[in-house]
């Protein structure tokens, strides 16, 4: 299948696509690397699926330009920019086998029958489908559909591969190990893959980089530690797992939180609206001792969740903000967990005290 160095570069610039006075996208630059795997991310109606279909070629935006490689495509139809694309639904076509399917495109490129059989069956092969080429589409498993799905989009060798939620209509433990799956064949084919998921997990284990969207704007564009440790702004740090915030105040050199010092490590960023975001994985139930590297926070427990392997408890801070604290369970962790109603000492370590802008930028 395709080779690495044989993948293009993706160069969006200032594209912007509007539907009456609402931006779907707002002038929206990025750079997609040769050969990477590059998420767009976000909720409904953000954006990311808009962007993937001007990639696409099915939505053409009112000004920007796109460009694969050297060559401009802003105005080329979708048949002739030579990317393959797997849809949320798979879009297969149940009157056709599993070889019809893959070798549509091949088809439509008038590629001789022999060949075609060859690279459908090597297509399927790197599918790990080889030998289902004379079966029905309703003889197979969703995952086994998905399959066919992307072995279709590969089989003319693109050099760029768009897909839009592939996995959405799994269940999770199947959806779970398609992950894995996608991103082995991703690094053994190495086209330039983007990948469109509201899907915070999935984006954290499949990509290089992730591009968080909101409002038709790219929030923050960073691989997948960069966006959950260092978030850029309070859209991110919310929609990238879990956090709690509380509302910073400047005096002086120093970081309040209600009226408290807080210790920080990291970079604080140039912004009036400030708030400290704490993730539950992060907080500790600690003793009054604590060491001077630990912020510390008085909370009552309001209540307990048990969830097998781990557990979530939830306590309320003075000022009424609730904080979530998950912890691993082990032995008689759960046993040993305060009550409703009792007071506790919350410690988030200082290089675990993160502080966020609360602007979108």
């Amino acid at each position: 299948m395709t080779k690495p160095s044989e993948a293009l570069p993706i160069t969006i610039r200032n594209v912007t696509k509007t539907y009456g006075k609402v931006f779907a996208l707002n002038d929206v630059s990025l750079d997609v690397r040769s050969g990477e795997f590059l998420t767009l991310l976000g909720p409904s109606g953000s954006g990311k699926t808009t962007l993937l279909m001007v990639l696409a070629g099915f939505t053409r935006p009112d000004c920007g330009s796109l460009k694969f490689g050297d060559d401009e495509v802003i105005r080329k139809p979708p048949h002739l920019r030579d990317v393959g694309m797997v849809f949320q639904n798979y879009a297969l076509f149940p009157h056709m086998t599993v070889a019809g399917n893959v070798g549509y495109p091949l088809r439509l490129r008038r590629v001789p029958k022999a060949e075609a059989a060859e690279r459908i069956e090597r297509a399927l092969e790197t599918v790990q489908l080889g030998g289902y080429g004379s079966r029905r589409i309703d003889q197979l498993s969703g995952g086994q559909k998905q399959r066919v799905a992307l072995a279709r989009a590969i089989v003319f060798e693109p050099r760029i591969l768009l897909m839009d939620e592939p996995l959405s209509a799994l269940d999770k433990k199947l959806r779970d190990r398609m992950q894995i799956e996608l991103r082995h064949l991703h690094d053994k084919i190495g086209m330039t893959t983007v990948y469109v998921t509201h899907d915070q997990r999935e984006a954290l284990t499949m990509s290089d980089r992730i591009a968080v969207i909101n409002h038709g704007r790219v929030m923050q564009l960073d691989d997948p530690v960069g966006i959950y440790e260092k978030p850029a702004n309070r859209f991110v740090a919310d929609f990238i797992g879990e956090s709690t915030f509380l509302p910073v105040t400047r005096d002086g050199g120093n970081l309040l939180y209600a009226g408290q010092v807080l210790n920080i490590s990291g970079d604080v960023p140039d912004a009036s609206s400030l708030f400290l975001s704490l993730r539950p994985e992060r907080i500790r139930i600690v003793d009054q001792s604590a060491s001077e590297s630990m912020n510390t926070f008085q909370a009552t427990v309001q209540y307990v969740v048990y969830q097998g392997d781990s557990f979530l408890l939830y306590a309320k801070l003075p000022d009424g903000i609730e904080v979530g604290l998950r912890g691993v369970v082990r032995g008689n962790t759960v046993a040993q967990l305060p009550a409703e109603g009792d007071t506790v000492t919350l410690g988030v370590h200082a290089d675990d005290t993160v502080v966020i802008s609360g602007e979108e930028v």
